[in-house]
């Protein structure tokens, strides 16, 4: 079973930064590709970004692009998401998500806010 266990979430403005970080244990972290979704209040989880087992192949949802980026350091077991220029809109409360072929494995989250 693996156990996984976001931090990094917090208060800021509108434009800033956050790196998000997701330590897994319980498993072999190389055997799972990584993902984060995000909820937003009164809305359903969405896809953000997702990153094979090798740390290729880094997929994001549009509205993404250009200002997230995904990465992860199998010998922490550790995966992190940058947010940069971050909008009002990114507001919600952010999962890792770890799994073979599907995402099976989820944190309990961490709340990201972002005031305009």
């Amino acid at each position: 079973q693996v156990q996984l266990v976001e931090s990094g979430g917090g208060l800021v403005q509108a434009g800033g930064s956050l790196r998000l970080s997701c330590v897994a244990s319980g498993g072999t972290f190389s055997n799972y590709a990584m993902g984060w979704f995000r909820q937003a209040p009164g809305k359903e989880r969405e896809f953000v970004a997702a990153l094979s087992r090798f740390g290729t192949n880094p997929r994001y949802e549009d509205s993404v692009k250009g200002r997230f980026t995904i990465s992860r350091v199998n010998t922490k077991n550790t995966v992190y998401l940058q947010m940069n220029s971050l909008k009002p809109e990114d507001t919600a409360v952010y999962y890792c998500a770890a799994g073979s072929t599907s995402f099976v494995y989820w944190g309990q989250g961490t709340q990201v806010t972002v005031s305009s």
